[in-house]
């Protein structure tokens, strides 16, 4: 009798231990398991948006920088618009992006207040997204013929100066204007803005 019932004895400490051993594994597992998937969970979305939103307020602030940091002194080209207005062009640079940024001065040496509407051109989606801006704006490639119009984003709108309020008379407004980059082998183009004459510019950079 003993010998059987140190044998049942030792079978159940066995069996103890065994489901001991198994509930611990499981146990183990759940906790590295929920443990990845939490912190998966808490870190990519919060990271991804992040990343996303330091990208766009870079693009940003990099359009916003257009046309600044030029040397207003500078002086290209003058042609005439309307009503006593001049535009000088500062600057014709082409950028490592693969656009070429257009910067300079509307002068009004006119007698009366000017509207910057009549500078965003004649399509009418255009207008539309862009009131009140240089929009209407063309580079020509005269090596390679061709007319480049200004970029524009997913939504329509351009890179360039909008917003464009009326100039007094004897006031200057700063506007810039971003192409698609002709070849590198066209140094020279024309440079036409709805009301003024057609400048012929060469491009820097």
């Amino acid at each position: 009798m003993s010998i059987r019932r140190s044998t049942k004895s030792r079978r159940a400490v066995a069996a103890v231990s065994l489901a001991a051993a198994l509930a611990l594994a499981v146990v183990g597992c759940g906790t590295d398991g929920g443990g990845g998937k939490t912190n998966d969970a808490g870190s990519s979305p919060s990271s991804t948006p992040s990343k996303s939103s330091e990208e766009d307020k870079g693009a940003k602030q990099e359009d916003t920088a257009a046309g600044e940091n030029v040397d207003p002194n500078a002086k290209l080209a003058q042609v005439n618009g309307r009503d006593g207005l001049t535009l000088v062009v500062n600057e014709v640079r082409r950028d490592n992006g693969g656009f070429v940024t257009v910067s300079g001065v509307i002068k009004n040496e006119g007698d009366e207040a000017s509207s910057g509407s009549q500078w965003s051109g004649s399509e009418s989606a255009i207008v539309a997204k862009n009131p009140n801006s240089v929009a209407g704006a063309t580079l020509v490639d005269k090596v390679g013929k061709k007319r480049y119009y200004i970029l524009r984003d997913t939504d329509g709108r351009c890179l360039c100066t909008t917003g464009l309020t009326a100039i007094p008379s004897g006031k200057s407004v700063s506007v810039f204007m971003q192409f698609p980059a002709p070849p590198a082998t066209s140094t020279e183009v024309d440079f036409t803005l709805p009301t003024f004459a057609t400048a012929s510019l060469k491009i820097s950079g």
